[in-house]
């Protein structure tokens, strides 16, 4: 919404949804956010195609001083920061086959939390802080984010923009191999059961990562606006999901009891990692990654075909790899989502209420 910011308003601003973003009439594209944990920081929209430029945390910088860093970006003085190198940085590397996955990269995972450093100030501590926000749950993009800013920052040193190369010699995350971790049906049972005594927040989460098989940044900035309830569908817009295309989910009856109980939509992502990894519900070494692999594994023990299971994930490189699935092949697979995550939410629920073991039961059975 667009509005008059004062300092006062700034200071009061919250935010009912995942999060808001409050446009200055006075600057145009410049945008206060404010996240409904409280959280609130600077960006511009800006150039042609429009891109949001990340200027920098609020209170550091004070609505004067973001009103005095759009005009600057607005006319190409960009005073030095890392979001505004980001911008440079990624028109020179337009030929590219990665560049998607690197702007992707750029703008959801680095940028938020170093966009707004002047470049003559960034240090090692500032990457690492954006390495430990991914590594916990995603430890191979952690690696990927890495060797973007690494690759970055010797572009800009061998330009000039850097008189030195702040983070040579730094290690970044091992590469480590894919996790392969699957919660068994007493695991479950347990972590439900034990869920249900804790915080609801972060409770409807972890709940919704296991009966969705999405992934758990898209469940936490889960909004009111991506929710068709009528039509019980989970509309996720290409900005919020890995891979950048749009990607609809079937709501099953289990999904729709945990969102209508819920307070309020909408929480940090780091929050939720945070608290599974101090706090692991009495389970043997787990992540908020591995309840969607497990319930991908269990949808797939119940007889649903891969090519559903890669729509169900949002697996581009399943529901579209070759010729005849990336061209000839272009049917949503919506019902057959929707059945499958039925399936999954019944078996789930027997499992909660600790049924016997019905894995030999499939969809063409009893």
């Amino acid at each position: 919404m667009r509005v008059q910011l004062t300092d006062r308003f700034c200071a009061s601003a919250k935010s009912t949804e995942a999060q808001t973003d409050y446009f200055d009439a006075t600057i145009p594209g410049l945008a206060l956010r404010v996240t409904s944990g409280g959280t609130k920081s600077w960006s511009l929209l800006h150039g042609t195609p429009r891109r949001r430029v990340s200027l920098g945390r609020y209170p550091s910088l004070s609505l004067a001083a973001a009103r005095g860093r759009a005009v600057e970006v607005k006319d190409g003085r960009s005073a030095g920061t890392v979001a505004a190198l980001a911008e440079v940085y990624l028109r020179s590397i337009q030929g590219l086959r990665s560049v998607g996955q690197i702007e992707r990269r750029l703008r959801r995972d680095i940028l938020p939390i170093i966009g707004h450093i002047q470049l003559h100030e960034l240090h090692r501590r500032d990457v690492t802080r954006v390495i430990d926000a991914k590594f916990l749950d995603a430890p191979i993009t952690a690696r990927r984010v890495f060797e973007d800013i690494r690759a970055m920052v010797r572009w800009s040193v061998a330009r000039g923009d850097l008189d030195h190369n702040p983070i040579d010699g730094m290690k970044g995350p091992p590469i480590s191999k894919p996790r392969t971790r699957v919660l068994s049906d007493d695991e479950i049972r347990a972590l439900w059961r034990a869920l249900d005594e804790f915080r609801p927040e972060v409770t409807r989460v972890i709940k919704l990562c296991l009966v969705t098989a999405q992934r758990v940044g898209e469940v936490s900035g889960m909004t009111s606006g991506e929710l068709d309830l009528n039509r019980k569908v989970w509309n996720i817009p290409g900005t919020r999901t890995k891979n950048g295309h749009p990607h609809s989910v079937p709501i099953s009856t289990m999904a729709l009891d945990i969102i209508n109980q819920a307070d309020g939509l909408g929480i940090d992502q780091a929050h939720v990692s945070s608290i599974i990894h101090c706090n692991q519900f009495g389970l043997s070494r787990w992540t908020a990654h591995d309840l969607r692999r497990t319930a991908l594994t269990k949808m797939a023990e119940l007889g649903v075909a891969p090519i559903v299971l890669g729509h169900v994930a949002n697996h581009r490189t399943t529901t579209k790899a070759g010729i005849t699935l990336g061209v000839y092949v272009q049917h949503a697979y919506e019902r057959e989502k929707r059945e499958a995550l039925e399936l999954w939410a019944n078996r789930l629920q027997g499992i909660i209420d600790g049924a016997g073991d019905v894995v030999a039961m499939r969809r063409s059975g009893a």
